[in-house]
């Protein structure tokens, strides 16, 4: 049975059991129905196109969960793991539905599940635009920290913060070796990235001189997890040890809310796999950005 909900607060409470079972793997759904829900209680209009859905089996057991939320084109959906069998119901009932879908994120194998029946519905053909990995934090490993010190980031520096979650997309798309605009990056909102501030989820390092010279976020815990990211230096700042020492030190705060630490690496960027492991991380689950088309 598959089960779509518009309000982010009655899915939560359906698909509660399931994003408890796997709080890390789940943590992009929980973060932005949690988020979505504090946000329709204070009153924030939601995009009407937004839903969540939850899958059960013949017991009425949650067996897979997913939204489509993206503020950015085509609208992926994103799925978290379900069985073949769940992802094949959920791509036929967004046929009939009428959902014209572009693109579907996620957990493997359920997202290729997903986008090929969705492809096979449609016409057309499902390629991988971007593999990425969800790390978990094992033990933290504090590196030795370069010239400068981490500060929490304060409205005076949004229009920075706003250029830098920009950039970190696009370079991101670069190092990758995909087209810019591709990788599925999407930029806050004034209003967003002002929340975010006030929220106190964005931190800027400083260099000696007092020079701003990387970002680092993280989202608010969600199930008692806390994932990091984006993480950000520009070009002219790089190899300082400034993204090691900045997430080693967010990563630390995350620890001391008493949450769990997780990030995504896109896995065609060997250097920033290799400093997560650095820290600590290690690989938890393969995901996997599809468009569909």
């Amino acid at each position: 049975m598959i089960e779509f909900f518009k309000a982010p607060a009655d899915f939560l409470a359906a698909a509660e059991m399931f994003l408890h079972r796997e709080p890390v793997v789940s943590t992009v759904v929980s973060t932005v129905a949690s988020r979505a829900a504090v946000e329709v209680v204070d009153g924030i209009a939601q995009d009407p196109r937004h839903w969540y859905v939850v899958v059960r089996d013949e017991t009425g057991t949650v067996i897979g969960a997913g939204m489509r939320t993206a503020p950015f084109e085509p609208r992926p959906l994103f799925l978290l793991s379900m069985p073949d069998e769940a992802a094949i119901a959920l791509a036929r009932a967004l046929a009939d539905r009428g959902e014209q879908v572009g693109g579907v994120n996620g957990v493997l194998p359920a997202v290729r599940t997903c986008a090929g029946e969705l492809a096979r519905l449609q016409g057309g053909e499902v390629v991988e635009s971007q593999q990425t990995c969800l790390h978990v934090l094992e033990k933290l490993v504090m590196p030795q920290p370069p010239p400068g010190k981490l500060r929490a980031a304060e409205v005076e520096d949004v229009a920075l913060c706003m250029e830098w979650f920009a950039a970190f997309g696009a370079d991101a798309d670069v190092q990758a070796g995909r087209q810019v605009g591709t990788g599925g990056h999407a930029v806050p909102d004034l209003d967003d990235m002002l929340c975010r501030i006030a929220m106190g989820r964005i931190w800027l390092w400083e260099d000696a001189s007092g020079t701003v010279v990387h970002l680092t976020a993280a989202t608010r815990p969600a199930f008692g997890v806390a994932r990091v990211g984006p993480v950000y230096t520009p070009g002219e700042h790089r190899g300082h040890g400034y993204a090691s020492a900045a997430v080693a030190e967010v990563t630390s705060l995350i620890l001391a809310e008493g949450a769990v630490a997780c990030l995504f690496t896109d896995q065609a960027n060997v250097t920033s796999n290799k400093i997560y492991a650095a820290l600590g991380y290690r690989p938890l689950v393969d995901m996997a950005n599809l468009t569909v088309g």
